[in-house]
């Protein structure tokens, strides 16, 4: 199996499926006269959903060569969605689109893993992978605040009479907020900060705290699915932040394991 069509395949399928549902999720989002935008965004839909489906038919022992077009190809469409999200985020903030649902955040948000997506398969294509302190630190950074975002979302669409829920989410926003300024902290800090000691418990941390805001979102998703509490989320964007957060915390085992004494290539981290 080749290491480098095995790790950009698995990229590709957990990115492109997430950027097709933010292409659901924005559209959701536009007024019912935002025909050219809502137009947009279900085309990105389609150059995402068969970017997904053919993800899935190449093997692990692809030419390295195709698979490494077909990342430059992936890496075409996540910067135009980049672009396309950050044109909309651009509209609301200039007041352009008064009534939509969006939440400046949410698309500031979804632009920021766009960005992550076509940089990821860019490291990949030019073998330029961060050394393993660097990339602890930076994938931390990233997903720290992809996960407090969530919180924040989930607070703010859950229903207002959903009270221990809404203060839930509140509470796991105020966590991930200071784990982010930590980790902020020791990214300021480098390289002096990254030996194995700090390293370690920083994962540890983190992980645990991830672990509980997973759990939380498992439960808020599956009460979603079957109806059992009040809140304008739909159900797909439920199940999505769960599949984030179940990312980030194999990202966290991989660093672990890496940290522990068991051999894990930077290569492999994500895989």
């Amino acid at each position: 199996m080749n290491e480098f069509v095995a790790r950009s395949l698995d990229e590709i399928r957990f990115w492109s499926r997430i950027m097709k549902e933010h292409s659901l999720f924005l559209g959701l989002g536009f007024r019912a006269e935002d025909t050219q935008l809502k137009n947009e965004a279900n085309q990105f839909y389609a150059v995402f959903e068969d970017i997904e489906r053919r993800a899935y038919e190449f093997q692990p022992d692809t030419d390295p060569h195709i698979i490494q077009a077909f990342n430059t190809e992936v890496r075409v469409a996540a910067t135009n969605i980049w672009a396309f999200k950050r044109k909309v985020l651009g509209l609301i903030l200039q007041c352009k689109l008064p009534g939509q649902t969006n939440f400046p955040l949410l698309v500031d948000h979804v632009s920021r893993e766009a960005n992550y997506f076509r940089n990821r398969l860019e490291e990949l294509n030019s073998g330029t992978l961060e050394p393993l302190p660097d990339a602890i630190i930076d994938e931390n950074v990233f997903f720290l605040k992809i996960m407090a975002d969530h919180a924040k979302f989930i607070s703010h669409l859950l229903d207002p009479s959903e009270r221990k829920l809404v203060d839930q989410a509140r509470e796991f926003s105020n966590d991930f907020d200071k784990l982010v300024f930590q980790a902020v902290d020791l990214s300021h800090m480098r390289p002096q900060s990254q030996t194995v000691p700090l390293l370690s418990q920083f994962v540890d941390e983190n992980r645990v705290s991830v672990k509980s805001l997973r759990d939380f979102k498992k439960t808020a998703r599956d009460l979603i699915e079957e109806c059992r509490i009040k809140s304008i989320i739909h159900p797909l964007l439920a199940d999505h932040v769960f599949r984030e957060a179940e990312r980030f915390l194999f990202i966290l085992d991989m660093f672990d394991q890496s940290l522990s004494g068991v051999k894990v290539n930077k290569r492999e981290i994500l895989f």
